[in-house]
């Protein structure tokens, strides 16, 4: 179930020092660098399951992360090793692999989770044995841990400026919304929100309909034709708030082409849509669905040229079964997240949770996306930019409209 891989392990580091050795004597402090102890990381990203296709990146962009740590010296002298397991998509294995990670593997930070229902299982395994979570998706909020930093944005920071976009007049009068989700938490809060939204703007309950699906659903077609429907009755523009995640983002979408609704007819605001959902499929009848996330593939920085090439030559050299071409949020928040943690251990002189945590404050990065994204002492929240994202036909996404810098996160929506 688990294994260990490292960027730069141990043996094969004193491996290299011996070999070196044996044709000339090594400075000391290359002898002591090769002899440190490596600080572990772990990984809780499913390789199985219905999340596998997207999740599964996750953990080779830990590795990737980490041999550039690694190539710099690694963290305090130390190499960074990087622990993965697989939790198959099951919500409780999750907490399991987690405590284990902590209590067995002796894991500095665990990086993971997709879901938030695998969030709150992991939860209180590091609250209760002070361990620290980097958790890399957008979600619901509604959660403040000092023991999770929140890579990603909450609702205040994405979901809400995508909503108020596409009830303005450029984004296209939207009155009436068909909030259709998995059934658990995210989408069920994220809803919850929605409604409380869209009730302080003056909309009655009769302007939305809600409906929810078990994960791995793929037979929408019923469902589609309640969408149909719900379209054609008065009261101005529907859209869709499409909170399914998994295999069936590309299921509901099938099916969508398949009954030949356009986001001119009615556009589906996709909050876990991403790049990656979007291979295999033919997006020019979905040209203008929109997404909401902190990063997009398209993002226009030096700093996304960079990460973009670096995964490049990481796929192809390790031969993965990705699209070397294909870069999604989760991917680039993840990253960040590593070398926020590898700056928080520097300045913080230690991996210990409770140093490492007060180093937070103050912290920068360069992301990807072009904006600094950095930390400050009121929370465990990660300041980022926001992308609202339009599916063009060559499976991604053109940027309609982003965020003026990074907005202050606001984990408890008044909304709710």
């Amino acid at each position: 179930m688990m294994r260990i891989t490292s960027a730069i392990g141990r043996r094969t580091l004193l491996k290299t020092a011996a070999a070196v050795g044996g044709a000339l004597s090594m400075p000391a402090i290359i002898r002591s660098a090769a002899a440190a102890e490596p600080v572990k990381i772990g990984c809780l990203f499913s390789s199985s399951g219905t999340m596998a296709n997207i999740e599964g990146r996750l953990s080779h962009v830990c590795r990737m992360a980490a041999q550039e740590i690694n190539a710099k010296g690694g963290v305090l002298g130390r190499p960074v090793e990087v622990t993965v397991t697989d939790p198959a998509s099951d919500w409780p294995l999750y907490a399991q692999l987690g405590r284990q990670l902590l209590l067995q593997e002796k894991v500095a930070s665990l990086f993971g989770c997709w879901t938030s229902v695998s969030r709150k299982s992991v939860l209180p395994v590091v609250e209760q044995n002070n361990g620290l979570l980097f958790y890399p998706l957008h979600f619901e909020g509604e959660e403040n841990s000092k023991n999770v930093v929140y890579l990603n944005s909450p609702p205040a920071s994405s979901v809400l400026p995508a909503l108020e976009y596409l009830m303005s007049d450029d984004g296209g009068k939207a009155k009436r919304f068909y909030m259709l989700g998995s059934d658990y938490v995210w989408p069920r809060t994220i809803n919850k929100i929605c409604k409380g939204y869209w009730t302080s703007k003056g909309f009655k309950e009769t302007s939305w309909r809600e409906q929810y699906v078990p994960f791995g659903f793929s037979n929408f077609q019923t469902i589609v034709n309640d969408i149909r429907k719900f379209a054609s009755e008065p009261g101005g523009q529907p859209i869709i708030v499409l909170t399914v995640v998994g295999d069936s983002i590309p299921a509901f979408f099938k099916e969508i082409i398949s009954q030949g609704i356009r986001a001119t007819d009615i556009p589906v605001l996709g909050l876990d849509v991403l790049e990656a959902d979007l291979e295999g499929l033919d997006t020019a009848p979905m040209v203008g669905h929109l997404n909401c996330w902190a990063y997009l593939q398209n993002a226009s920085s030096p700093h996304n040229d960079r990460f973009k090439a670096a995964w490049k030559s990481y796929v192809d050299t390790n031969r993965l079964p990705f699209r070397n071409n294909v870069v999604i949020d989760p991917m680039v928040s993840t990253y960040d997240g590593v070398h926020l943690w590898a700056a928080a251990c520097q300045k913080a002189g230690t991996t210990d949770t409770d140093a490492v945590r007060a180093a937070f404050a103050g912290l920068t990065f360069d992301c990807p996306s072009g904006y600094k994204i950095g930390m400050s002492a009121e929370n465990t929240y990660v300041s980022r930019g926001v992308f609202i994202g339009s599916v063009n036909d060559q499976q991604a996404f053109d940027i309609l409209w982003q965020s003026d810098g990074a907005p202050k996160p606001v984990p408890f929506s008044p909304y709710a």
